[in-house]
């Protein structure tokens, strides 16, 4: 319940940092945000799979980048079944905001450990019997 709770607030602050960043998003509460965070998850959990296996040759030919044109469509319908009081008004719109809202989800999703994606950073020593062979690979042309 805790990792729910984490990355739904994580979710909400990515809504926020995409609704002061692009124009064409707007809410008029902040509980507002709660729910079009938590409406998003639910439709990421329950049509994005459905979407991704229906549009597969397009993720394939475009290397996965047709992923951000699913997920602002996603975010379009939440603003379409939101409206008024949470509204996306174009595409265009939807689709800076969530690649905003996935940056920004993933970013702090990695600070804080919740999803699935960590950062870990190990810096190693030289290895004790670099120098003997000169120190690297040899290349001959």
């Amino acid at each position: 319940m805790k990792k729910f709770i984490q990355s739904w607030i994580i979710s909400a602050l990515a809504v926020l940092v995409a609704v002061y960043v692009v124009k064409g998003i707007h809410y008029t509460k902040p509980l507002d945000l709660a729910v079009a965070a938590l409406l998003l998850g639910i439709l990421n959990a329950v049509l994005r799979p459905f979407l991704t296996l229906l549009t597969l040759p397009l993720l394939i030919f475009t290397f996965g980048l047709f992923r951000l044109v699913i997920n602002a469509l996603l975010l379009y319908l939440v603003g379409y079944l939101l409206q008024p009081d949470f509204r996306v008004d174009d595409f265009w719109s939807a689709f800076w905001g969530a690649l905003i809202i996935s940056l920004i989800t993933v970013l702090l999703s990695a600070l804080t450990g919740v999803g699935g994606s960590r950062v870990h950073v190990v810096r190693r020593g030289r290895p004790k019997d670099a120098d003997r062979d000169g120190g690297g690979p040899v290349i001959d042309v």
